[in-house]
């Protein structure tokens, strides 16, 4: 599970050209905005990561503002990439008296503040009937955003890293286990109905008879986008899936990058756009302004990031590049 609020330490903190009262913080990999005085270098802090939702409570209501949100019955702040005085800020740093105990460095507060991650409401077309939780002998698909592992980011180097774009549309994944297929979202396993557009787009493709070709039980991973997803960003005029992993569930591991690639050609799906092998850059703030591009879906979108891939089973690396562009252009 993502680790949305964590104690952390300031790691360094730096001027804002022409910025008298406010200055950057430096935490990890993350650079957040932060009221000039209010930390200092080496000091622990509550690190609140972009996509968190925290609760109704006075300590928060500075936020208001900028980050009331209110999803069905909840109401909250919903923390997401923003611009001050021309510095890209992503995330909000407390102070540890909130928590009113000892702590940690590295510990998870998430649900001690009442810190949920924040996932807007999804189109009727998406939604449907749950038939059940997402089965427990596949893995979810959430790769760590490269911030997160600045303190491992050297030992990257000088590896290969396969690189794909990361598309940004809706979580899908088809399954056939022991006979049995299914659909899922991010969270549940789907119902079928002629409504859901998971199970549309599995039928039209046809994705049951595919896997049966197959001897093995697997499950498919991609991306969903086209109308009715995400403002379909793309301008696609119909629903399309884009794999980016195959799950082995009889091996409980994902395939390496030349399986994938096989199995994609045998069942005739297609993979979300490969950019290349590349080496990591030598820093975060490189690596991040690699992110930002054109999507090779279409040229005239911006890309939403990067999925960077090295190794197979438990020598597997892997982590995600937001672009700090498209954030700061479409999260809303």
């Amino acid at each position: 599970m993502r680790k949305l609020a964590t104690i952390r330490v300031v790691n360094d903190l730096k001027p804002i050209a022409g910025a008298d009262l406010i200055e950057l913080a430096i935490v990890d990999g993350w650079k957040c905005v932060v009221k000039k005085g209010d930390f200092a270098v080496g000091s622990p802090v509550i690190y609140c990561e972009i996509d968190s939702f925290l609760p109704i409570r006075d300590e928060f209501e500075f936020l208001r503002k900028s980050s009331y949100r209110k999803l069905e019955s909840q109401e909250g702040f919903r923390l997401r990439t923003m611009k001050l005085r021309g510095q890209v800020s992503q995330g909000l740093l407390l102070n540890t008296t909130l928590l009113g105990r000892p702590f940690e460095v590295g510990e998870d507060v998430s649900a001690e503040l009442g810190i949920i991650k924040y996932d807007p409401p999804l189109p009727t077309s998406l939604g449907g009937n749950v038939s059940g939780p997402f089965p427990a002998f596949i893995s979810k698909t959430d790769e760590e955003r490269v911030q997160n592992l600045a303190n491992d980011y050297h030992t990257f180097f000088h590896k290969p890293f396969t690189v794909s774009e990361k598309i940004d549309g809706t979580s899908f994944t088809a399954f056939l286990n022991n006979g049995i297929f299914g659909v899922c979202g991010r969270n549940w396993e789907l119902a079928e109905s002629e409504q859901n557009s998971h199970w549309r787009v599995a039928r039209m493709l046809n994705i049951q008879d595919r896997l049966a070709s197959i001897t093995r039980s697997y499950a498919l991973q991609g991306e969903l986008v086209g109308p009715g997803i995400q403002g379909n960003r793309y301008r696609l005029k119909t629903l399309e899936l884009y794999l980016f992993n195959i799950f082995d569930i009889e091996s409980s591991s994902y395939v390496d990058k030349e399986t994938f690639e096989q199995l994609c050609s045998q069942l005739d799906l297609k993979s979300v756009p490969k950019i290349g092998v590349y080496e990591v850059p030598k820093s975060i703030d490189e690596i991040l302004s690699f992110a930002e591009g054109s999507s090779l879906i279409n040229s005239n979108t911006d890309r939403e990031g990067l999925v960077w891939v090295h190794g197979s089973g438990d020598s597997r690396i892997s982590f995600k590049t937001i672009s700090n562009r498209f954030l700061t252009k479409y999260d809303e």
